[in-house]
């Protein structure tokens, strides 16, 4: 290379050879650029790279021909003689074989690639045609950008020679699509969206036809095609596809396209804008981006500008700094660089990220799709963990594309338990191991929180903990250390465990029984567990070992316990004969304690402190003990002692019978004598043991229950049999025994199976003796509270035996049986729906069930077979028949594989307990029906009933309450509406379950008889003119109210009238509305029933109060004349009187009995009075309102005709006073007249005139207030008349007004105002003026007397 002194330029010019042979020397003192041809790659795409400069010879040991690239360096002084050389090489042709004895040679192309020149003190070196300096040299080395016309992102001219790197490389040209768009100032026409239309086709073809012509000129230009047109003006879409333009070249293209283009298309010159894809380098760190990240977006343009927008593609926004963005653009050699970061990204944010860098018409678009994985990580459930060494497996669970290597796995404890991590397709797992050295007994039960974190090195972070409590195997301790008892006695097994932890805890016998578990309660305490097995009456079958078994995963810890249980009678069990005797002084008394088994007692009497040895006798399977009581004892003749039997037995355990009651009376009274039954007084009734009775039966000594004797007529006779037949009375012996016992459920199918079959066989019995229908109530009761399940086959000797006690010919034992108790009937339907809820539990198939006097038939829900349930009973012996439907919607509510049962009665009807003043009878089936799994919400269930007796009215669909009448059972509507009455059928539905029929009436009116369509439209018509009446009052109070309320006293007087009005105004608004809600039966209606009922109490109860309140003004005005309140401290006492006292009453009223469902009345919205009288909290306070009012009323007249001395009112006083009086005098006794009536309308068989009376009160009490509280008063009147007075609008020649003259209706002199004074005794006509003088003492007095005027 020249020195820089001389006046010298070089060039470098490029020769492509293709040499045959294996060794090419070349004796060339330049720069020689060796390259492999494609052997290194290309680092951008329009530049070939080429290896560093150096001078080499160029070898290859490989026998093929190889292609090379030589660069040479030629230095002239004679700029001139450049271009000859450049001619000289384009007419060469190629390829020129160079041939000698060592090489063959071809050379492909010679091309001048470089020019530096000398430029005043600098050397310029440019790129010819079709060469571009590379990036990393423009970046190294200063441009000449000035000198030449190449637009500023070209680097095609540097201000030296490059000291390293190479020269200038080829311009790896290719096709580009450039995305162009053009606005023709010319109005949208929908044709041109359809791509088919005439408008579409001209409009393309001329445009195409200028384009082509216009872009033609680009270098390398191929087509352009019109790809649509949108509004905006006309915005014209299209591609024009050429290698990529200078912005010199595509400005000429855009003018020659302006000139060429048709002037009728308006083509708006500035808005030629072009966008291209794929030159810019963009970039995304990290590559797998995780929420939580910071995100970097990287855009690079060899373009000069920094004018670049980001925008989230999904969103169609611009993205701006923010606090979760931040946008930095800047310039580096020449290179445009953007950078978006994303701070703490989230799911929202993944999508499509556009960065545009705008350079005059083109804008440089690069897009790149980012996907967000969520750092949600789903941990496994905490965990209960044995020490037993066994491997437990904790986990971590993401979503796809999760790399859950990055998770780690660490621990928080007391304790360190370490664990292998490994992982799956979309989990990390966790193995831990514990032994029993690992959880000392301070550890057990210890909490350690294993955690799983996941950081991505960028930011993101998540974590979850896992709680895993380590316990070591429970050791248990079982206190106390011996357990021996007799019969009858209690005992209890406390088993602890040293660890709180367990799954569950059972007992079993050492048979492997498993012991119910009402015997016996855990508790889990923070060190420890205990359970505590507990039995208040041990009979001989608790005798064995036990086992507390406390159970941990599959870890069992077991400890056991020996019970010893000594023979001795319970005192149930122990038989006594007489249970009572007459016995005559001086005479012989038999007694026996007898038991039904034969074991080694010692047992004595006990007679009024002394005891006596006894006989034992044995007499088939039972033993007796025996004494003869010689009543020979002068202070025994006419008392009554006690003997009891005391039983010791071998541990010396000892328990007494119930007392013989013996009464010793004078032998000369006894006038019934049987050596059996005993000796008796006349009339004298007295109980005994069937076993010891006089019944001539084969099993008379097995039979149970008492008979009654009566004496009559020297003779005994039987009063009351309530025996029980000897299959009953056994199995009702073992089924109480049953409930004592160990091993209960195992013999629950058994008994009933016998049941079933004994009450087969005593049926006469049965009939005979109510005792036998008692004890078989009583054994399926208690049957039915032992089995967790049912099968089919108990369910089956269950309703059979129901069928048998519920037939026909033991209607009239039922009747005596109820005379006595009057539960029975409902023990028995409680029972049997027991049975029915359990039967689930052991049946796939809910089986139909036919008996004459019961039937059942059911349903077992289906997740996937979800249908109505409709079921029908038909009962031809009875002509009754009934149905139950439930819509598909609410079975589907209920948990699946739950089953629906219901069990229809015919004669139960008659059995059920009923009032003796309820005149309702039931008239239909009585239907049960049951779910397995509780129901939580309302559920409606609709029923159909055919009619037993056709001349019953009025009918009304109840339920079965067991909680009704001292949980005897009753009839309850609650819940329950007659959907519809057709024929002989009643449609019902309810909404809740249990046992359902209808009632209906003898005497009771029907729903559409003439006295309840009158009360019907007394009560509306009155309503109306009710509210009429108050709203007008209301009114006119507004409208006089500055001229009525001109002192403190009248200004109290209206503020109560108008309470008074508004408070009924409100009550009758509410009233109606209550029947409304009433006439509605829908299932929410109870609810806003309950409102109903509170708010029509309350604001009644404000009338009443007001009424005090105004009572009790009028009182104090008159009584304490001298003493003066103010304005506000009366207005607040009256306000807490007249709504403070009402809303107290109210609230305690709903607080005491809405909780237990007794708060409003079953068939209307107003207050209970059948259970529990809360219609006595409003009929009492208004009563006693009503009382205090007519005496207030009494003591005002009273002073008023006799005053004290000194303080005798004038006559215009006394006129003054009667007239504050009789609003009072005229309101109370009416208000207090209505519901003096309405109490008596609530009893029973109640006259209908005091229903017509209390209707026509209630209903007009609005009309009663306008009257009697509002235009009675003179004041009101006096302020009408001269609102409304002709008078007003004349000309006033005097400020005296006469109402003498004119006579109004209001006036004291019209007929009105003389039939409402005449009430009162006075009669005549009043003249009000205005008094010309007035005196401060008269004026204080008069006001007093004015409270109501």
């Amino acid at each position: 290379m020249n020195s820089p002194g001389k006046s010298v330029f070089w060039f470098v010019f490029l020769i492509v050879t293709y040499c045959s042979q294996a060794t090419l020397n070349l004796n060339l003192e330049s720069i020689v650029h060796s390259l492999i041809y494609r052997g290194h790659g290309e680092e951008s795409e329009n530049y070939r790279v080429e290896s560093p400069r150096h001078k080499r010879a160029v070898a290859t040991s490989s026998p093929a021909p190889e292609e090379y690239e030589i660069e040479i360096e030629i230095s002239l002084e004679n700029a001139s003689l450049l271009e000859p050389f450049k001619d000289y090489l384009k007419n060469l042709s190629f390829p020129i074989q160079v041939i000698n004895a060592n090489l063959s040679t071809d050379i492909l192309s010679m091309k001048v690639t470089t020019v530096c020149m000398p430029h005043g003190n600098e050397t310029f070196c440019s790129c010819e045609s079709g060469y571009k300096w590379l990036p990393e040299v423009c970046l190294s080395n200063l441009t000449c950008q000035s000198y030449h016309s190449s637009a500023p992102e070209d680097c095609s001219c540097l201000k030296e020679m490059p000291a390293k790197g190479p020269y200038c490389q080829q311009v790896i040209l290719k096709d580009i699509i450039l995305r162009m768009s053009v606005k023709l100032k010319m109005d949208f026409q929908e044709d041109l969206k359809n791509s088919s239309s005439a408008l579409y086709r001209s409009y393309k073809t001329d445009l195409e036809r200028a384009f082509y012509n216009g872009y033609s000129i680009l270098p390398g230009f191929k087509s352009v095609v019109v790809t649509g047109f949108r509004p905006g003006s006309i915005v014209v879409n299209y591609n024009v596809q050429t290698r990529k333009p200078t912005l010199t070249q595509m400005n000429e293209a855009n003018d020659r396209v302006k000139s060429l283009i048709n002037s009728t298309y308006r083509m708006d010159p500035p808005s030629f804008e072009a966008t291209l894809d794929n030159e810019t380098k963009f970039s995304v760190v990290p590559e797998v981006i995780y929420e939580g990240d910071t995100v970097t977006l990287k855009c690079e343009n060899e373009v000069q500008s920094t004018n670049v927008t980001w925008r989230h593609f999904e969103r169609a926004t611009d993205i701006q700094n923010s606090t979760g963005f931040s946008i930095y653009t800047y310039l580096s050699h020449q290179v445009s660089i953007s950078i978006l970061t994303i701070h703490n990204i989230s799911l929202i944010d993944a999508g499509e990220y556009v960065c545009t860098l705008t350079y005059d018409i083109f804008d440089y678009e690069g897009r790149k799709k980012i996907n967000v994985i969520s750092t949600e990580i789903e941990p496994s459930e905490d965990l209960k963990v044995m020490c037993d060494n066994n491997p437990v497996s904790l986990s971590c669970c993401t979503g796809k594309d999760f790399n859950l290597s990055d998770i780690k796995w660490n621990q928080e404890g007391l304790i360190s338990i370490s664990g292998i991590s490994t992982s799956d397709s979309r989990c990390s797992k966790h193995t831990i191991q514990a032994d029993g050295t690992q959880c000392l007994s301070g550890s057990a039960g210890t909490e350690v929180f294993y955690i799983c974190r996941f950081l991505s090195g960028y930011g993101a972070y998540s974590s979850r903990k896992i709680k895993v409590t380590f316990t070591s195997v429970a050791n248990l301790t079982v206190t106390p250390d011996l357990i021996a008892i007799s019969e009858g006695q209690s005992f209890s097994i406390t088993c602890i465990s040293d660890v709180s932890s367990y799954d569950s805890v059972f007992w079993n016998t050492s048979a492997g029984t498993k012991i119910n578990p009402k015997f016996y309660a855990t508790k889990r305490y923070p060190d420890r567990a205990e359970s505590v097995l507990t039995v208040e009456t041990a009979t001989r079958e608790w005798n064995g070992v036990y086992h507390c078994i406390f159970r941990y995963k599959s870890s069992y810890s077991i400890a056991t316990k020996d019970v010893t249980v000594y023979p001795l009678p319970l005192k149930q069990d122990i038989l006594l004969d007489p249970l009572e005797a007459d016995v005559p002084c001086g005479g012989i008394c038999h007694l026996q304690c007898c038991v039904n088994e034969d074991t080694d007692y010692r047992v004595t009497i006990k007679i009024d402190g002394l005891s006596f040895s006894t006989v034992k006798e044995t007499q088939e399977n039972r033993v007796c003990y025996k004494y003869s009581l010689m009543a020979n004892t002068t202070a025994w003749c006419s008392k009554t002692v006690q003997a009891s039997c005391i039983f010791i037995n071998s541990v010396n355990e000892s328990v007494q019978s119930a007392p013989m009651i013996l009464r010793l009376v004078p032998g000369e009274n006894i006038t019934c004598q049987d050596p059996i039954i005993g000796n008796g007084e006349p009339g004298k009734m007295i109980q005994k043991l069937c076993q010891f009775s006089n019944i001539l039966n084969k099993a008379a000594h097995q039979m149970g229950g008492t008979i009654t004797y009566i004496c009559e007529n020297s003779k005994w006779n039987v009063k009351y049999d309530n025996c029980i037949s000897a299959p009953i009375n056994n199995l009702l012996g073992l089924t109480k025994a049953l409930i004592m016992s160990p091993k209960q459920e195992e013999k629950v199918s058994t008994y009933l199976q016998d049941l079933s079959s004994s009450t087969g066989n005593v049926q006469n019995e049965i009939k005979a003796s109510p005792g036998n229908l008692k004890a078989i109530i009583t054994i399926l009761e208690i049957l039915s509270t032992v089995p967790t399940k049912v099968n089919v086959e108990m369910m089956t000797d269950v309703l059979s035996t129901v069928n048998i006690i519920l037939g026909k010919p033991l209607l009239s034992t039922w009747q005596v049986l109820n005379q006595k108790q009057a539960n029975e009937s409902s023990r028995l339907l409680d029972s049997v729906e027991r049975f029915s809820r359990v039967l689930h539990e052991g049946v796939s198939a809910v089986p139909s069930i036919i008996h004459p006097n019961v039937q059942m038939k059911g349903l077992m829900t289906m997740a996937k077979q979800m249908t109505d349930y409709d079921q029908h009973f038909l009962f031809p012996d009875s002509n009754l028949w009934g149905q139950v439907i439930i819509d598909r919607l609410q079975i589907e509510s209920l948990k699946p594989n739950s089953s629906i049962i219901t069990l229809a009665y015919p004669t139960l009807k008659a059995i059920l307990p009923q009032s003796a003043q309820d005149k309702n009878f039931v008239n239909g089936l009585v239907m049960t029906t049951t779910v397995s799994q509780g129901v939580t919400k309302p559920f409606k269930i609709s029923m159909k009933f055919k009619k037993n007796d056709l001349s019953l009215v009025a009918p009304q669909c109840v339920f079965w309450n067991y909680h009704l009448s001292n949980y005897t059972g009753g009839w309850d509507n609650s819940g329950c509406f007659v959907e519809q009455m057709k024929g002989d059928s009643v449609f019902c539905t309810c909404n809740h379950l249990t046992s359902f029929s209808i009632l209906m009436s003898p005497d009771s009116p029907d729903p559409n008889s003439l006295i309840k369509i009158l009360l019907d439209i007394i009560s509306y018509i009155g309503l109306g003119f009710s509210i009429l009446s108050l709203a007008a009052c209301l009114v006119v109070e507004a409208f006089v109210w500055k001229s009525v309320t001109k002192n403190r006293t009248s200004y109290m007087r209206h503020v109560c009238i108008v309470n008074i009005a508004a408070s009924l105004l409100i009550a009758d608004a509410w009233f109606i509305v209550s029947a409304a809600i009433h006439d509605q039966h829908y299932l929410f209606s109870e609810t806003a029933c309950v409102a109903a009922t509170f708010f029509i109490h309350f604001f009644y109860l404000s009338v009443f109060f007001w009424m005090l309140t105004l009572g009790l003004m009028l009182f104090y005005r008159l009584v304490f004349i001298l003493h003066d309140t103010s304005k506000s401290i009366q207005k607040a006492i009256a306000f807490s009187l007249g709504y403070g006292c009402p809303l107290v009453i109210s609230i305690i009223t709903v607080g005491v009995t809405q909780p237990k469902d007794v708060y409003m009345r079953k068939n209307a919205c107003w207050l209970n009075w059948d259970d529990t009288k809360a219609l006595l909290a409003f009929v009492i306070p208004a009563l006693i309102i009503v009382v205090i009012n007519v005496s207030i009323t009494f003591v005002v007249i009273t002073k008023i005709l006799r005053p004290s001395i000194g303080d005798k009112p004038s006559i215009q006083e006394k006129n003054s006073l009667f007239q504050i009086s009789k609003s009072i005098g005229v309101l109370t006794p009416l208000l207090g007249l209505t519901w003096g009536f309405g109490l008596a309308t609530v009893f029973q068989g109640s006259n209908a005139v005091f229903h017509i009376v209390f209707t026509l009160l209630n209903a007009f009490q609005g009309l009663f207030i306008l009257l009697f509280g509002c235009l009675w008063d003179k004041k009101v009147q006096e302020a009408l008349l001269h609102k409304f007075s002709l008078s007003r609008w004349s000309s006033q020649h005097t400020k005296s007004t006469s109402l003498a003259s004119s006579t109004p209706v209001f006036s004291m002199s019209s007929p009105i105002s003389r039939r409402f004074n005449n009430l009162f005794g006075k009669t005549g006509t009043y003249n009000v003026s205005t008094p010309e003088t007035t005196s401060s003492s008269v004026e204080n007095s008069s006001s007093a007397y004015s409270l109501l005027n």
